[in-house]
């Protein structure tokens, strides 16, 4: 049936001529920017030529790189399920498409690329993937189009489940958690990692993205200040800027503040990215800035030494807990209007922010009783 379609699926004649090539090895070319290019009948100029080499630099900033990864990964497993079935990637067809969202929902043990079924978020992650990638090739891909729409429709219907969720490190968790940490560079840094974003329901790029001031470094996500009452944070984040205050705890053991300032001072920062590594001995620190996955792997490995969920396999424990464990936290943990988490969450939605609390609100309103019975 595929390759029936091959033919009228092969590249037109009114092919955008930014169109990237696909590679044989499923498209290892970056369109994000690397197209950009002045039109034919334009002529040079260094002026010119510099604003191109900007307008690439913007182009590619339009996303994370984690995202300019997965789209990567997305065209390249697509165009290779392509040249197996005998089809091509370009121009966009509907219903190469739809075939191919059906493959990955019901997996294809018996085909030259064996996998198994992915869940619907990873799907619909995926075709969003192939909707940026035909953009940046010079193609529309209709989401709404019958062969697509239909099939993910369906998929959905028969496969659709609730969304798994990480569990919320909840307040006491996380005095358990810093509890277990030494009190050398290395831990001093990981206390003020894990209570800044605990208090600031921060992702943990966010974390690491941090500088000590504005414009310190060019891949600074953002800056903090220190004040009396507390820090402020200015986040360059997934939702776009946004302003986040932490205020100074009740005990300098648990405030992310005071932590802060101890790793500043005995790491001797400031300049440049507010969080970096340590020597091995953990008594200097380097100009490196950490990798977000750290914050990832802290998690981990102090929920373990602490003891939380101990009733579970350490395989299962590890599963549960992640970077966004620390968001759903304190959605789940202040006891304060809704609205207030939303605004330091950077939600656009309080539905966003729901989703967030794990245990917080249930059955505190009880319209059962409120209607009378």
């Amino acid at each position: 049936m595929l390759s029936g379609m091959s033919a009228n699926t092969g590249k037109s004649a009114s092919e955008p001529s930014n169109v990237s090539s696909v590679t044989k090895d499923g498209g290892r070319d970056r369109p994000d920017g690397d197209t950009l290019s002045l039109p034919s009948f334009v002529a040079g100029s260094g002026t010119l030529d510099r604003l191109v080499d900007t307008a690439r630099d913007y182009a590619r900033a339009a996303a994370s790189d984690n995202t300019l990864s997965a789209y990567a990964m997305d065209w390249a497993h697509f165009t290779r399920w392509c040249r197996m079935k005998g089809a091509e990637p370009l121009p966009p067809s509907a219903e190469v498409i739809g075939l191919y969202l059906a493959d990955l929902a019901s997996g294809s043990s018996a085909s030259p690329l064996p996998s198994r079924p992915l869940s619907v978020s990873t799907i619909d992650r995926r075709l969003s993937g192939l909707t940026w990638n035909y953009a940046q090739r010079g193609f529309t891909l209709d989401r709404k189009n019958r062969h697509i729409a239909t099939v993910l429709a369906g998929i959905k219907r028969k496969h659709a489940r609730p969304p798994v969720q990480k569990e919320a490190i909840l307040a006491e968790d996380i005095l358990a958690m810093v509890a277990t940490l030494p009190f050398d560079l290395r831990g001093l840094r990981d206390r003020a990692i894990l209570l800044l974003g605990y208090s600031g329901g921060l992702r943990r790029s966010e974390i690491v993205g941090l500088d000590v001031h504005k414009d310190d470094t060019p891949d600074s996500r953002g800056w903090i200040e220190i004040m009396e009452q507390g820090a402020l944070l200015t986040l360059n984040a997934k939702t776009g800027w946004r302003e986040v205050e932490i205020g100074r705890g009740s005990k300098d053991q648990t405030c992310p503040v005071h932590a802060l300032e101890q790793w500043l001072y005995f790491a001797k920062i400031d300049f440049g990215p507010l969080f970096v590594g340590t020597s091995r001995d953990g008594k200097r620190a380097s100009e490196m800035r950490l990798n977000d996955k750290h914050v990832a792997r802290l998690i981990k490995r102090t929920v373990l030494d602490a003891g939380i969920r101990s009733d579970l396999p350490e395989k299962d424990r590890l599963a549960l807990f992640s970077g966004h464990s620390l968001r759903a936290g304190l959605a789940s943990s202040a006891e304060v209007d809704e609205r207030y988490i939303q605004k330091q969450l950077g939600h656009a939605s309080s539905e966003m922010t729901r989703r967030y609390q794990r245990r917080r609100d249930r059955f505190r309103l009880n319209l059962t009783k409120a209607a009378g019975l």
